[in-house]
């Protein structure tokens, strides 16, 4: 395989991103899919945002161009990335950019209910920052049903376990299939 290819898992704060990213990685490790995986969440976490960036879009892309190049240098040629937007379409010149043109991209949207998503948080935010993730959560939530790509799988994780929902990602991108050598 010459070309890369990405795994795109966005969704809401609070629709379990992070936790299925690292169960799917747990799966390909367990049939020898070789993979990198990158929150998208620290690709841009700085404060305050860069003049003339106010989104941190600039950075993100430089960020995951910088780090992608340091993995494909070492041969891999597959990445699990997290990051809530990313599975819109205009993440898409992003990731071409950084990991080369024709890039194969699998975009999967976790969904939740309000309900399950607000438990979830209150699990997770355990100092100040509650209110805002929950705002901006809903409000990303109206966003993502909006601008989604059309080629995006919808994965309802409520009421679901991690290891259910990370095998119908991981069947989404075909990799466990596909198996290719990696120079370490």
């Amino acid at each position: 395989m010459d070309h890369a290819e990405v795994l795109l898992i966005g969704g809401r704060a609070g629709v379990g991103k992070t936790t299925v990213g690292w169960e799917v990685s747990a799966l390909l490790r367990g049939a020898a899919v070789p993979h990198a995986v990158i929150d998208g969440d620290f690709m841009g976490q700085v404060y305050p945002a860069p003049e003339g960036d106010p989104h941190r879009t600039e950075i993100t892309e430089r960020n995951l161009t910088a780090v992608w190049a340091n993995y494909a240098q070492r041969g891999y040629r597959r990445l699990i990335y997290t990051n809530t937007m990313s599975v819109v379409p205009e993440a898409a010149g992003m990731f071409e950019r950084a990991m080369g043109g024709g890039v194969r991209m699998v975009r999967v949207l976790l969904t939740a209910t309000d309900a399950t998503t607000r438990a979830r948080l209150e699990h997770r935010e355990l100092g100040s920052e509650l209110e805002t993730e929950w705002e901006s959560s809903t409000r990303k939530a109206r966003l993502l049903d909006q601008w989604i790509a059309t080629d995006a799988l919808r994965v309802a994780t409520d009421g679901r376990t991690v290891a259910d929902i990370a095998r119908e990602v991981v069947a989404a991108t075909g990799w466990t299939g596909q198996h290719s050598a990696i120079r370490l």
